[in-house]
């Protein structure tokens, strides 16, 4: 078997051409979704993110800005511009870009976004609503793994899934909305014994441990749908993936590249839910 595979950049195109439809329907109705991204120090791979979301919004007809903000900037000093932005009727969505300096506690800085504007779907209040399987906003890489899974008319419900990884960014939200969907979850992790056991259990296996080409075709099932979240930089340049990509096309049905896979949905889900939240403003 010669796995097909499931592009993330044609998919994102796509919808990024509804997204821009949409968007000019609201400009006819004189409301111009804007997207306010929050930069803090210097970091090179955050300003390439935060440049990519910018370029990605202007294309489809979204408003967008960058706050650029000091390694050195004080806790309270981003709480009061997140604060000034949740009360700015003009801004949408609110997206403070991690990591963060170590004297900014995270989950202080996730919990002072308000929830309506929490495009990054990190908010409390969005992930007890994602958990309870309630419309909200949901996390932005994970939401694009289900919309890549849907694409391809891959069958969700009743399939063993095995998430490998447990973040709070990927493993747990993806995991939770495969559950929405139906599928039996298990999650690994460092912790987790016999692994490749799991694995080949799993009818689709989510790899988020940022650990490159870690997983081969002797930890897949035939058949299985491979959904690589890894973006790892090697010594020569080349990017790759947490699975080693010619040996689990061997035996997977499906599987997605790195890159063109899930990088390109992950910032096409965040112009999804600045919409979103864009028209449930003007309700």
């Amino acid at each position: 078997m010669v796995a097909k595979v499931i592009n993330g950049k044609e998919l994102s195109m796509e919808l990024k051409k509804e997204i821009k439809r949409e968007v000019e329907n609201l400009h006819q109705q004189n409301v111009i979704p804007h997207l306010t991204v929050i930069l803090v120090g210097n970091n090179p791979a955050s300003r390439s993110y935060v440049n990519g979301k910018k370029r990605a919004s202007e294309e489809v007809g979204i408003s967008s800005e960058i706050i650029e903000l000091s390694e050195s900037v004080s806790e309270k000093e981003l709480l009061d511009i997140i604060h000034q932005l949740n009360n700015n009727e003009r801004v949408h969505g609110i997206l403070v870009q991690l990591p963060l300096p170590e004297q900014i506690n995270v989950q202080h800085v996730i919990e002072s976004i308000d929830p309506k504007k929490d495009v990054d779907g990190f908010h409390p209040v969005n992930i007890g609503r994602m958990m309870t399987g309630q419309d909200t906003f949901l996390p932005c890489t994970p939401y694009g793994i289900i919309k890549m899974l849907q694409s391809k008319n891959i069958t969700i419900e009743g399939k063993h899934a095995v998430v490998l990884g447990r973040s709070n960014i990927v493993g747990k939200p993806v995991g939770q909305l495969l559950l929405n969907e139906h599928a039996t979850v298990t999650y690994c992790h460092s912790k987790t014994k016999s692994v490749t056991e799991i694995t080949k259990q799993a009818d689709i296996l989510v790899v988020a441990i940022g650990r490159p080409n870690a997983i081969n075709k002797e930890h897949i099932k035939e058949g299985a749908v491979v959904i690589d979240v890894g973006i790892n930089r090697l010594e020569d340049g080349r990017l790759t993936g947490d699975v080693d990509f010619e040996s689990a096309a061997e035996l997977a049905s499906y599987i997605t590249p790195v890159p063109r896979g899930v990088g390109p949905m992950t910032i096409t889900m965040l112009l999804h839910n600045t919409l979103k939240a864009a028209k449930e403003m003007v309700i």
